[in-house]
């Protein structure tokens, strides 16, 4: 159909626009009227958990001061940078004369904090790129300055060409110098000019609750994602907890509270258990008694190999009131209980008892309480964790670096805290000592009549980072008794010299000594440094071996230097300790310790450190086990400090190897020789007894295999070759000491 002969469509303009008219006649006739209607109530305060509109909460007060941010950077190309690290930058003002200095950080960024407000000048050097400067810098009040500097380099480029220089045209010319020209860009930022910031904010208009925090009823029982989509061994991050697994929030262990409802949120349990099994094979000087276990035999001394097994038991339970790390506890109730099981078979008699119809072993069994105290917090002293506290009961105790002094588990209250953000602490102590178990070394309940009174101070960053000096004074009170222990064995008084008072019995006799003691810890620079020295001053109402009583007055020192290279670290070492020239002269001059246990000179590696060696025709030991001191004493635990001594002096040279993070070894040698052997002629009737004891030697392993301390194995072997002086006392015998600690931890 041809378009001129279609119709032409209706014009509705008119429509419309009557439409409008009356739409507007509508909207504007008045409102019907209503009747006024009473405003609800309000509703009751509710708190509220739905978000609202964001709103900032005010600031608690408005900022005086600036600052200035940025970042330095390098444009490679258009579009391309990269950061300029250990650029010096220094912002000064120029009206207020201050100068601040820094340096950009690896990735760029420099910050200058809490400026005064007013006109600055920005300088920026880096080796390599051209200096740059921004003349007038404002910092306003409450406004943070960012700047993005581009700095330019200065290196030369040298014009090339693909073509070869023809001869005839002479050297290249130098390169140019490319035009260092840096540049920047400025942001600023005020928290006044946020819409959403309001300077008055009415308490009705503050935001909701839910969007202030979150209250979580239990934060310790968090529920982790399982994010594993397939089963693996290994170590992962969000383990799921099991009772049996002390590494994972195990409620047992102190990672969750013990009891959240009915003992709070800050109060926790820790269990910790460990078997620990001792082997020791040994082959020390054992004199054949009055009667021998080979009848017929005409030598002195007898077969002197030994085997003993110790097989312990300790259960810890540890509760606690407190955070779980970093804060002292505000209160701690711990109580510890050991059991052991302790196996001696040796070759003759004599040894296991005095009796010698005991034959040549014993087992025995002990079960002692070594931890049961009550600690609790006294005062803070600083917000930086600086406290005081009192702990009460039977507590273990250490009063040095090495042990050299005290080192034991015994009755007792200990005041003892920081100060100075942890850089000094101290300690102030009272021990009223239990009775020991001969066999075991654990606790009894009875009580002896022993006290110490024992302070000390440590000093951290003394004059060096890194090193530590420490001060001790103490009081050692042995009052005199009577004392058989387990195995029928006279040890208090020792069992030797004028002992014995004719139709009497023995004689009792008391101790009074103070110490002072000045040691230090730590490294100084490469070189790491131990030392320690000891003054003992007091008296002994009656030393059986002096047959009087005597004033006392002795000394010990040590000196360790070790240098660390990689995996290896070299030692080198000298113990003395001083020694009695004139046992009958009335004043000792041997030094004895309290209850040592020294980790020195090779520790357990030590022949000489780790076994006793009994004194032939005696009854007293040249050297107790664990003690590196020839104090003729009867007993560690149960006998008391003798002072009429022959003393020591040893050099020590030592390898310590960490062959792999799990394992490693040790190697040791000591050389040791007596101070003087007086008191040893004295007592054995034989003069002369050189000084000479002879050297010993040592290796070990230790074995860590999942990198904690849950499992423990060491073994090691340790042999005494006999010098002149120990031949004169024992025999010409090569001494030998096979030993292995297997201890499990949960």
């Amino acid at each position: 159909m041809p378009l001129a002969s279609l119709p032409k469509p209706p014009n509705r303009a008119p429509i419309r626009i009557a439409f409008a008219l009356v739409l507007l006649w509508i909207l504007s006739w008045p409102a019907f009227p209503q009747q006024p209607v009473a405003p609800a109530p309000p509703a009751p305060a509710q708190e509220s958990r739905e978000a609202g509109p964001p709103k900032r909460i005010p600031r608690q007060m408005a900022l005086t001061t600036g600052a200035v941010d940025g970042i330095v950077r390098e444009r490679i190309s258009e579009g391309v940078s990269r950061p300029v690290a250990g650029a010096k930058i220094e912002l000064r003002g120029s009206q207020l004369k201050e100068s601040i200095a820094g340096i950009s950080a690896g990735d760029g960024v420099f910050r200058f904090l809490l400026n005064s407000p007013g006109d600055y000048e920005l300088r920026v050097e880096a080796e390599g790129y051209a200096g740059f400067e921004i003349a007038s810098l404002l910092v306003n009040a409450n406004e943070v300055v960012t700047l993005e500097i581009f700095l330019v380099s200065t290196t030369r480029a040298a014009l090339q060409s693909r073509l070869p220089r023809l001869v005839e045209l002479g050297p290249p010319l130098p390169g140019e110098t490319i035009m260092a020209v840096g540049s920047y860009r400025e942001f600023r930022h005020r928290l006044d000019s946020d819409p959403n910031y309001i300077v008055e904010l009415a308490p009705e208009a503050l935001p909701p609750v839910a969007d202030v925090f979150n209250a979580v009823p239990d934060r310790w029982a968090l529920m982790q994602p399982d994010y594993r989509r397939y089963s693996a061994q290994g170590e992962y991050i969000y383990t799921k907890p099991h009772w049996y697994d002390p590494f994972n929030r195990n409620r047992f262990k102190g990672d969750q509270p013990i009891w959240p409802a009915v003992l709070g949120q800050q109060v926790f349990l820790n269990i910790t258990g460990s078997a620990e099994t001792f082997l020791d094979g040994k082959r020390v000087p054992t004199p054949s008694d009055v009667s021998s276990a080979q009848a017929g035999t005409p030598g002195f001394f007898g077969r002197g190999e030994q085997f003993f097994l110790d097989q312990t038991l300790r259960v810890s339970f540890d509760l606690f009131h407190g955070d779980a790390s970093f804060k002292p506890v505000d209160w701690r109730i711990r109580v510890t209980p050991e059991l052991s099981l302790n196996y001696l078979d040796v070759r003759e008699l004599g040894v296991v008892s005095p009796d010698v119809r005991n034959g040549t072993t014993r087992f025995d069994s002990h079960l002692g309480l070594q931890e049961a105290f009550v600690e609790v917090k006294l005062h803070d002293l600083s917000p930086n964790y600086d406290f005081v506290s009192v702990r009460a009961g039977i507590q273990e105790f250490n009063a040095d670096f090495r042990g050299f002094l005290f080192v034991d588990e015994q009755l007792g209250v200990r005041v003892f805290g920081n100060w100075k953000s942890d850089r000094i602490e101290y300690n102030v102590t009272y021990f009223n000592f239990l009775e020991k178990n001969t066999n075991s070394g654990l606790n009894t309940f009875n009580r002896r009549d022993q006290q110490v009174v024992l302070g000390n101070m440590y000093l951290q960053d003394f004059l060096f980072p890194g090193y530590t000096v420490e001060f001790v004074g103490a009081w050692n009170k042995d009052d005199p008794s009577i004392h058989y222990d387990d195995n029928g064995f006279l040890v208090r008084p020792a069992p030797v010299g004028n002992v014995i008072n004719q139709g009497v019995g023995p004689i009792p006799h008391g101790i009074r000594v103070g110490y002072f003691g000045w040691l230090g810890s730590g490294h100084i620079k490469r070189l790491n440094l131990t030392h320690a020295f000891y003054q003992a001053v007091g008296e002994d109402t009656f030393n059986p071996i002096a047959g009087k009583p005597v004033t006392v007055n002795a000394q010990m020192a040590a000196v360790e230097l070790s240098l660390d290279r990689d995996w290896i670290r070299y030692r080198l070492s000298t113990f003395y300790s001083s020694g009695d020239a004139n046992p009958r002269d009335g004043r000792a001059r041997g030094f004895d310790s309290i209850v040592d246990l020294p980790n020195f000179a090779g520790g357990l590696f030590s022949f000489w450190n780790r076994e006793a060696l009994r004194l032939t025709g005696s009854g007293v030991a040249l050297t107790t086990e664990g003690s590196l001191l020839p104090s003729m004493r009867s007993s560690k635990e149960e006998g008391q400090a003798n002072f009429v001594n022959p003393g020591v002096f040893l050099v020590n040279a030592g390898i310590d190897f960490d062959i792999t993070p799990k394992l490693k070894g040790f190697a040791n040698f000591n050389y040791l020789r007596f101070m003087h052997t007086e008191p040893l002629e004295d007592v054995l009737f034989q003069a002369p007894i050189r000084h000479g004891i002879g050297e010993d030697l040592g290796v070990g392993v230790q074995y860590r295999p999942p990198l904690s301390e849950n499992i423990v194995l060491t073994g090691g072997a340790s042999m005494l070759q006999p010098g002149p002086g120990f031949h004169d006392i024992y025999t010409g015998r090569t001494q030998f000491s096979i030993f292995g600690v297997a201890k499990f931890t949960f």
